[in-house]
C-alpha cells in the first residue's frame, strides 16, 4: 500500500475570507482522502470552523490537531528557507510576489490575481514547478505571457451545504429580495447595485436589497464612492455604515437588510430567502464564489460577463450583463479586460425576474443543476489538484 502523502497549503484556513474558505474547503475534502494528509500554513482555530455541522467539525478533530502540531516544524523550516520533501502550495495573489519560507517538491504556485500588470513573469513564476489558476482568464494571461506550465482548476461550492431548499420565513413572503454580496470596493461594483436598486426600489415598494458587504477589512472599504453620490464612511467602532451610505445615496435605508460578517457555512440560510442576486463585478480572478452558491442555492444570478465570470455563464443558468464597457477611470491596477456593465440593462434583468417567477424558477434550477453537472464543487476541485500535484 502506498504511504499517505503529505501536503501543504501554505496560507490560514478560515471561514469568512475568499482564500480562507479555498484553504478550508480542499483541507476537509483531503482528510478524507486515504491518499493525502493536508497541512496548513498556519494554526487552525475553533473561530476557523464556526457554522460547520458539530458532527463534520468532530471527525475533522484529528486532521486539525495534527495540521496544528505541524506548525512549530513549519516555522523551523521557514526561518531556515529549507525545502520540504512534500508538496508546498503557495497562494499568489496581485503581483504574484514570491513569497519566500519553505519550498516544496514540487512547488505549486496557486495564483489568483485583478491586477493585470504582470511585468516580470517569468521571474516571478520560476521558484513553481507549476502554477494553477481558477479561471480561463487567469490562466490565458499568464499563458500568454509566461513560459510556465499553468493549469486550470475551477473553484467550488460546498454541496453539502449550498443547494437548493425552502424559504426559511423569516422574511416576508410579499417583498421581493435581491442579494448583494462580497467586500465593498471598485472591482465589485457595489456603486453599480446601489445606483439600479435607488431606481428599482422607487418603481416597486416591496423591493428589498440584502447586502453581506461586511469584511475582515472594513477599513478597505473606507472612501469608497464608485459611480455613487456619497462615499462609504465607518462607524465609530470601525465597521462599514451600510444604512448611512444607501440613505446618503438615496435608498430608503428601510428596504436595506444589513447581513453582518458571518460564517460561510450560514450563508444557504440566507440565500434560499432570496428572489434574485446580483453581482455587476467589475473583474474577478476567479469566477466569483458568492456568485456560484447563489447558483448552487437555485437562485437566480445576474452577473457581468467579464473575466473570470464568463467561466459560469452558460445557457439559462443565469442572466449575464452582456453590455460590457471598457473601464477607465481606475489607475490603481492593471485592468486589461475588466468591463463596466450598464445599470439600465441591470435594471432591466431586475425586471424580468421580478415580473416572471416561472423564469426566476426556471433559470434557478437550471443554475443548480449546471454547478454539479460542471463539477463546480470543492470535492471536485480538491480531486483534480491533487491528480495535478501527484502527477509532477
Amino acid at each position: 500500500m502506498a504511504a499517505t502523502q503529505p501536503i501543504l497549503l501554505d496560507w490560514a484556513a478560515a471561514n469568512t475570507s475568499g482564500w480562507g474558505i479555498v484553504g478550508l474547503n480542499i483541507f476537509l475534502q483531503w482528510m478524507q482522502d486515504r491518499d493525502v494528509q493536508p497541512f496548513m500554513g498556519a494554526p487552525i482555530t475553533e473561530n476557523d470552523v464556526t457554522g460547520y455541522e458539530a458532527g463534520r467539525i468532530l471527525a475533522a478533530q484529528k486532521a486539525f490537531t495534527d495540521s496544528n502540531r505541524f506548525q512549530n516544524d513549519l516555522a523551523r523550516f521557514r526561518s531556515a528557507a529549507m525545502k520540504l520533501d512534500m508538496p508546498v502550495v503557495k497562494g499568489l495573489g496581485n503581483g504574484l510576489a514570491y513569497q519566500g519560507g519553505v519550498v516544496g517538491t514540487p512547488n505549486v504556485g496557486r495564483c489568483v490575481f485583478e491586477d493585470t500588470r504582470l511585468d516580470g513573469l517569468n521571474e516571478k513564476l520560476a521558484p513553481y514547478d507549476v502554477v494553477v489558476c481558477a479561471s480561463g482568464w487567469n490562466t490565458q494571461l499568464l499563458r500568454d505571457r509566461s513560459k510556465k506550465r499553468v493549469e486550470l482548476i475551477y473553484e467550488g461550492v460546498d454541496d453539502t451545504l449550498f443547494r437548493p431548499g425552502p424559504r426559511t420565513g423569516l422574511l416576508d413572503q410579499k417583498k421581493f429580495y435581491i442579494f448583494s454580496g462580497g467586500k465593498v470596493e471598485y472591482r465589485k461594483g457595489h456603486d453599480l447595485v446601489l445606483l439600479a436598486f435607488r431606481e428599482f426600489s422607487l418603481r416597486h415598494d416591496d423591493a428589498v436589497l440584502v447586502t453581506a458587504w461586511h469584511s475582515p477589512w472594513p477599513q478597505l472599504s473606507a472612501g469608497f464612492r464608485g459611480k455613487a453620490k456619497a462615499p462609504l464612511e465607518l462607524t465609530t467602532d470601525g465597521r462599514i455604515h451600510v444604512k448611512k451610505w444607501v440613505a446618503m445615496n438615496g435608498i430608503n435605508p428601510e428596504k436595506v437588510i444589513e447581513i453582518p460578517q458571518i460564517a460561510n457555512p450560514l450563508m444557504p440560510g440566507i440565500l434560499c430567502d432570496m428572489d434574485c442576486a446580483l453581482f455587476p463585478s467589475r473583474a474577478e480572478a476567479c469566477t466569483n464564489l458568492s456568485a456560484k452558491e447563489a447558483m448552487a442555492c437555485g437562485i437566480p444570478v445576474i452577473v457581468a460577463a467579464n473575466t473570470g465570470m464568463r467561466d459560469i455563464i452558460d445557457a439559462g443558468n443565469c442572466i449575464p450583463l452582456m453590455h460590457q464597457r471598457p473601464v477607465l477611470d481606475f489607475t490603481e491596477c492593471g485592468i486589461e479586460s475588466w468591463g463596466e456593465s450598464d445599470v439600465g440593462e441591470i435594471l432591466d434583468a431586475l425586471e424580468r425576474l421580478y415580473a416572471d417567477s416561472s423564469l426566476r424558477n426556471k433559470i434557478g434550477r437550471a443554475g443548480a443543476a449546471w454547478i454539479l453537472a460542471r463539477g463546480r464543487t470543492w470535492s471536485n476541485h480538491a480531486r483534480l489538484l491533487k491528480s495535478l500535484i501527484m502527477s509532477c
